[in-house]
């Protein structure tokens, strides 16, 4: 029996000094009582001298609290520590060996440790190369839609650009997305509401660009790509586009898949998209400038009402730089008081062609510009809105024309205007404590509140319920409200009663028609009719001919404003208008 065991003995010895893997076994100071030849191979490069006395001596400087590990389990056997990786790539002397060293040491009872040591350098390298992978993925993901970022458009962007033959690779283009109203969305259903709808989106978009089941041609089918770059904004790349007006194909279905309603938080939700395209035959410079273009053409698309697609041009580049040398310069404008106020008259229109020429004024800004002069409105207030100026511009008017208003007032006694009237826009009514700004204009100025009018545009006032909530509290003021540019398509004269105004301006595309189109006389009757039932007063807005006034008269609209009674005038020269002008007839 004694040979058998010795026999098992030494092939048990002959197996560990032959394992792949290094073992030590050890005392509990950590001296070395056997290593098998691996171990010793990874533990020379480490003994300073060749000395493999002690195992803690020789792993102090990679792995210094092995020892106290050790030393502090309490455990009659056991696992202290397991696969402890250290990196040994800073050690000059093992240069050329492993860069990384696995660890492993096992309590086998009261007096003995055993030491497993491996090379984990190609381990470590595989793991370092998957987290890699991961990190590129994710550098390249958006984490709320999973889809690819701006950093994936650009670089598929780039390797088409740099394709020496486009067009043997059929057309490409490039779809910039944004969203109308998604801030006003946001900011009323709150900012989950917000990234679920942008969630949403993103799965139309998915679908939308998804081949038809029965597709089969995968190998010659164009690619594309769906990505959010950030915010709203969604961008797809299309490339291999080989059918005439595919590009435009693909727009209209997109178009269509987003601005279905959505359902979000027990609310129905429309929010369509504008969308800027990039042919490949237009497309020049790097990725950046290709998504510069593509946002030109989108901004172009919302400009004109949002929820469709515009072609990119060249002459759009200029025009846009063009747009941004105005908000520069209207930001200097404001800091300089380059702005200032027209007031055109409004007049009560009264029986037998007589006018109430003291019935109030509508304040009109202009920009003096100390280069190209005298800068219209056209060009400067919808830039003012895009780029945020807006509120600023708005809140500068209201202060100098109720400063003006009460001057008058005080110079002109009976003659001087009743009624200021001021256009509010979004901007203005979004803004948080903006009502503060309102009373303290109105303070500041000695303005009582029921003779200034407010007047927000047909559009604003029927799609907001934020604003109409704003509108509210004004009137709580003592503020009048008017409702201007009606009959422009927004609101119907059902839903009049709704709104909380006191005015209704019947738009001058109405009026100056008036006298010749029929269908116009009886559009302009029946807005007269509703507002007067539900206690609004009415004004014809552009009147520009003694036919028109006396249309508007006959179909018995309380106010009229338009250049037959006076262009916008400076506060100096409104004086002059008043003081010469009393009751005529028209």
């Amino acid at each position: 029996m004694q040979p058998d065991t010795d026999n098992a003995y030494e092939a048990l010895i002959q197996f560990l000094y032959r394992a792949p893997i290094g073992l030590v076994q050890i005392r509990l100071d950590g001296t070395i009582e056997m290593l098998n030849p691996m171990s010793a191979s990874l533990l020379i490069p480490l003994a300073k001298d060749g000395n493999l006395e002690n195992l803690f001596y020789v792993l102090a400087t990679v792995a210094p609290l092995l020892c106290s590990m050790a030393t502090h389990f309490a455990a009659p056997t056991g696992v202290i520590c397991e696969s402890l990786r250290v990196d040994l790539g800073a050690i000059a002397a093992i240069e050329s060996g492993p860069q990384f060293l696995s660890i492993s040491l096992l309590k086998l009872d009261a007096n003995r440790l055993m030491a497993v040591l491996g090379d984990a350098t190609f381990e470590m390298q595989r793991e370092q190369e998957t987290l890699a992978r991961r990190l590129n993925s994710a550098a390249r993901t958006d984490a709320l839609t999973q889809m690819p970022n701006r950093r994936a458009v650009q670089e598929q962007i780039g390797f088409m650009m740099a394709r020496p033959n486009a067009a043997a690779h059929g057309e490409f283009a490039v779809l910039f997305m944004n969203f109308d109203r998604f801030r006003q969305i946001n900011d009323t259903l709150g900012n989950a509401a917000g990234d679920q709808l942008l969630t949403e989106m993103a799965e139309r978009m998915r679908a939308a660009l998804r081949p038809p089941s029965n597709h089969t041609a995968l190998a010659s089918s164009p690619s594309q790509m769906a990505a959010r770059i950030g915010g709203d904004e969604f961008v797809v790349v299309l490339d291999g586009m080989r059918r005439p007006g595919g590009v435009e194909s693909v727009a209209r279905r997109l178009l269509e898949a987003i601005g279905k309603p959505y359902r979000i938080s027990g609310h129905e939700i429309s929010c369509k998209v504008s969308m800027g395209i990039v042919l490949g035959a237009e497309a020049s410079g790097d990725a950046d400038a290709v998504l510069r273009d593509a946002s030109i053409a989108m901004a172009q698309a919302k400009r004109d009402g949002g929820g469709r697609y515009t072609l990119f041009e060249a002459s759009m580049r200029e025009l846009a730089a063009r747009r941004g040398d105005i908000e520069c310069d209207l930001r200097r404008a404001l800091q300089e008081n380059q702005l200032f106020v027209l007031y055109q008259p409004v007049v009560g229109l009264l029986k037998e062609g007589r006018i109430d020429h003291s019935v109030g004024v509508e304040a009109l800004v202009r920009w003096q510009h100390p280069i190209h002069g005298v800068v219209s409105p056209l060009e400067f207030i919808q830039i003012a809105e895009e780029c945020g100026l807006i509120g600023a511009v708005g809140d500068f008017v209201l202060s100098k024309a109720c400063s003006d208003f009460v001057q008058w007032q005080s110079e002109l006694g009976a003659i001087a205007p009743r009624l200021l009237a001021v256009n509010l826009s979004r901007a203005q009514l979004a803004q948080p404590g903006w009502i503060d700004t309102v009373i303290k204009i109105l303070q500041s100025s000695g303005m009582h509140a029921q003779h200034l009018q407010l007047e927000v545009t047909e559009s604003l006032a029927a799609q907001d319920q934020q604003v109409q909530a704003r509108l509210h509290e004004l009137k709580a003021l003592g503020i009048k409200l008017a409702l201007d540019d009606f009959g422009t398509g927004y609101s119907s004269l059902a839903s009049l009663h709704l709104l909380p105004v006191d005015t209704v301006k019947i738009d001058r595309s109405f009026v100056s028609q008036g006298d010749t189109s029929h269908h116009h006389r009886i559009l302009i009757e029946a807005t007269v009719k509703v507002a007067r039932s539900l206690g609004m007063d009415t004004v014809a807005e552009g009147i520009e001919t003694q036919a028109q006034a006396a249309v508007v008269r006959q179909l018995k609209c309380d106010k009229g404003q338009g250049y037959l009674f006076s262009k916008p005038l400076a506060a100096a020269a409104l004086v002059q208008w008043l003081t010469a002008t009393q009751e005529t007839i028209c």
